[in-house]
């Protein structure tokens, strides 16, 4: 199928001949609830105007059966992606019948059987290009229409769509269902839901205006959903982005729907924004995750304006909205939403993300090159996110805030349902604040890598800012020093960084103890300390007051030990100190986390069983001695569950508190979740059986406890056991995109790498037939996920030099996935012998 990738020319060439009107979609899922069905009939009539005679619609379904082009029937011309059409004239009505077939992967219309209750659920997801696989479409952002859809499901369903629900009637086997068309539209955001989801209703009334608001899940999840909280957090941001972008929330109705095997966190289709269920909490939950469900819907919702109401041209600029979005979701988050440290949780989380993609050899500017869809697929990541919204944070106090929003204001008063390009921005963005952006574009959104910031001391404690690979920053120093056992920041330096070296004029390091550049996070590089700052961190990190400063503390230390720099043995050291007195639960999640990779990826072989049973000895500790019910406690107890695979000096203990044979620490929660967690532990160092798994099940039979079952029967450190998984990964076609990522959890348990390493070759040769034969999301999780994590770069630097010709977007994982082993074998060889 070699015309299913579409390129950047062609579409264009194509958007440059049709001008799309309307499309009318009917779908018919009455047979959904039958999984021996495979398909689903679908309908699409586009209504268009053209210059070219003839062109092509986009099709990845199981068959086409009929194609009329103004009222006259057409040979069908499909080569199981593209369907040609001609005899075109000026306008033009295209009506094309054929069948869908159901997804297990998240991509396209995907089809889920609840295993508590067995009703059966469907929702859509596209992005950036599967509506296709549901109906005939002119597969691309640029080409917006107004849709009407028509839905035929079993009675009692909930229906759902973009647009709010104009008629329902009885038909044979269920009910016929039509919705109000929408405004324009990109085929991407079209959305479509049925099944007997659980429904919480409320509204936002504003300006005379009153919006439907609508919440729902899987019934079986509903004793769970906190829709109150949901409901509230949609208020505020709705209130706040229609202010801020003096634009009124454009597309009706605001229903949020939680959908079970999503293959992201969430998706911005207007009128029906869909979520992952890892937002229903099925136990404890930390104020962290509250924050980052929060933070999420607001990202959603900002993309109402950011990309729904007016979109990229192409996927190039896919940043026009996701790095807006993901700046707005934080803002948002602050200003409205209720969390006021979630710039801390930012600096520490998404920046993070954006600091790893950015010192891959594959980063790319923040305006991307993107000459087809495989490579917009993978240009979700954190460059075009993170990196992008930390730019913009940087960018808001270039041109000031007010002018930031006016901009908005005006580019959105100026495209709205349109598409733009980047110069679109900068000039509203110009016009509003007064400068000239076209350096400070060329500076950061058309460069790639990332600037290292660091102060160095000389011999009269004169400070100087150094920066590698210079960039226009302005940038704020702390300066601290130890006073009453406290870290104490005593000034404040700001300056414009432009060249590699920068005098703080004015400031001394005498009797100062740690010098932070970057100290509010303000701008976008990775913070190097002296060797001085860095002792100083280490004994006092917890004391600092300002919990930013903390947060750019915490990163370095993670970069530091990433790059080789800070010995794995130090960083661990120093988690286990200052994380139980860390009061931000979003930096004492990612210090545990950091803490446990570091053990896994970068101690030398030779420390790496001390490093992990330490680990784990300090994890327990931490969990009995934490507060009772405390967000600290749950993270401890979470950390426990993650050291535990790979060390088993604790298994008795654990084993016994899971069978409560044994008191867990008071206030802990020993929910689903976490019960799993330590079970998939304990599996992986041979201390739970097939047994134990289907014991947990039979208490948990939810569709969270058969993924997880699936991981601990994986888990188990036995050859054979590892075997089978490792081949089902790759040759069981039923496995759904859960159950596919469980399976491969559950080969890589324990970093057991003597049970599966006899694999490696056959790794080489299976991942370029699986790019080709299966979707896109499910070979990147296979390339990603089996990798082999060996000794030696030889077997995948031949692979390489082997496939010059394989795909872009294949060898561009491959080439990230060496380059993680690569950092991998390089910090390891670079630890100090154990004393």
């Amino acid at each position: 199928m070699t015309s299913a990738n579409l390129t950047r020319d062609e579409t264009a060439a194509r958007s440059s001949s049709i001008r799309l009107a309307t499309v009318e979609v009917d779908l018919d899922v009455r047979d959904a609830q039958d999984l021996a069905e495979p398909t689903f009939a679908t309908t699409a009539t586009l209504t268009f105007h053209a210059t070219a005679d003839a062109t092509w619609l986009d099709f990845l379904g199981e068959s086409v059966d009929s194609v009329t082009v103004n009222g006259r029937a057409r040979a069908v011309e499909w080569d199981g992606a593209r369907i040609r059409i001609d005899g075109l004239g000026p306008t033009n009505v295209v009506t094309v019948h054929g069948r869908g077939r159901y997804s297990t992967s998240g991509e396209g219309l995907h089809r889920f059987r609840d295993p508590v209750d067995g009703e059966t659920y469907l929702y859509t997801q596209y992005e950036p290009a599967d509506s296709r696989r549901v109906y005939p479409v002119f597969e691309q952002p640029d080409m917006k229409a107004r849709w009407r859809f028509t839905v035929s499901a079993p009675s009692g369903w909930q229906i759902l769509s973009n647009g709010a629900e104009t008629t329902r009637e009885d038909v044979t086997g269920g009910v016929r269902v039509t919705f109000a068309e929408t405004l324009p539209l990109s085929s991407y955001i079209t959305a479509v839901a049925a099944g007997p989801y659980h429904r919480v209703d409320g509204e936002w009334t504003a300006a005379g205006r009153t919006v439907p608001l609508g919440v729902l899940c899987r019934a079986s999840l509903a004793p769970h959903l906190d829709a109150d909280e949901i409901l509230d957090i949609t208020r505020r941001g709705l209130e706040f982005f229609e202010q801020a972008f003096a634009y009124p929330y454009p597309w009706g109705k605001y229903d949020q729907i939680l959908v079970p095997e999503y293959n992201l966190g969430a998706m911005e289709n207007p009128g029906l924004v869909t979520f992952t269920e890892s937002y229903v909490f099925r136990g404890a939950s930390t104020a962290a995750q509250h924050e980052g469900r929060a933070n999420t819907i607001l990202h959603e919702m900002a993309h109402m304006w950011f990309g729904d109401l007016v979109t990229m041209r192409w996927w190039d600029d896919l940043w026009l909205k996701e790095s807006f979005a993901d700046f707005m979701g934080a803002h948002a988050a602050v200003a409205a939403g209720g969390f006021p440290e979630a710039w801390v949780t930012f600096a520490s989380r998404r920046k993070g993300w954006a600091y790893v993609q950015d010192q891959l050899p594959t980063t790319h500017p923040i305006v991307a090159d993107i000459p087809d869809l495989e490579a917009a697929k993978l240009n979700f990541d954190g460059i075009t996110y993170a990196k992008g919204a930390s730019v913009l944070k940087q960018l808001v106090a270039f041109v000031g805030e007010e002018a930031f929003f006016r901009g908005a204001q005006r580019y959105f008063a100026d495209h709205a349902f349109g598409n733009t390009t980047l110069p679109d921005l900068l000039s509203a963005l110009e016009a509003e604040s007064g400068r000239d952006l076209a350096a400070w574009s060329r500076a950061w959104l058309q460069t790639s890598g990332v600037s290292e910031v660091a102060i160095e001391r000389d011999a009269a404690d004169a400070l100087v800012l150094t920066q590698t690979d210079p960039r226009p920053h302005r940038l704020a120093s702390g300066l601290f020093a130890v006073a009453d056992g406290r870290l104490t920041q005593r000034s404040t330096f700001e300056v414009d960084a432009v060249e590699p070296r920068t005098l703080l004029t004015g400031a001394t390091g005498a009797g100062i103890d740690l010098v932070l550049p970057n100290v509010d996070d303000s701008t976008y590089a990775m913070v190097r300390l002296d060797d001085d700052s860095t002792d100083a961190a280490a004994s006092y990190l917890s004391s600092i007051e300002d919990p930013v400063a903390r947060a750019v503390i915490w990163a370095s230390l993670w970069n530091s030990t990433r790059d080789g720099e800070l010995p794995v043995a130090r960083l661990v050291e120093i988690v286990s100190k200052h994380a139980t007195r860390e009061t931000n639960i979003a930096l004492v999640t990612d210090a545990l986390a950091h803490a446990d990779v570091a053990i896994g990826r970068y101690a030398a072989a030779d420390d790496r069983g001390l490093l992990a049973d330490a680990w784990l000895e300090t994890c327990w500790n931490a969990l009995w001695a934490a507060q009772p019910g405390s967000d600290s406690q749950l993270a401890w107890a979470r950390a426990l569950g993650t050291a535990a695979a790979r060390s088993a000096d604790r298994a008795d203990e654990m084993r016994a508190i899971l069978a409560q044979s044994s008191p867990a620490p008071a206030g802990l929660a020993l929910d689903p979740e976490l019960r799993w967690a330590w079970l998939v532990a304990l599996a992986a160092t041979g201390h739970a059986s097939a047994a134990d798994a289907d014991a947990e099940l039979a208490t948990d039979p939810s569709a969270q406890g058969h993924v997880a079952h699936r991981t601990v029967l994986a888990a188990r450190p036995d050859s054979a056991v590892r075997e089978a998984a490792w081949h089902a990964a790759w040759d069981d076609r039923t496995l759904t995109n859960d159950h596919l990522a469980a399976t491969i959890a559950g080969v890589r348990a324990g970093d057991r790498r003597d049970l599966v390493e006899r694999f490696d070759a056959e790794y080489y040769a299976r991942i370029r037939p699986a790019w080709a034969e299966r979707s896109i999301e499910i070979a990147r999780r296979l390339v990603v996920g089996l990798f082999p994590s060996s000794d030696s770069l030889t077997d995948v630097d031949a692979w390489l030099a082997d496939n010059l010709d394989a795909p872009a977007a294949l060898r561009r994982l491959v080439i990230e996935q060496r380059d993680g082993l690569a950092r991998e074998l390089r910090v390891r060889a670079a630890q100090p012998a154990a004393g």
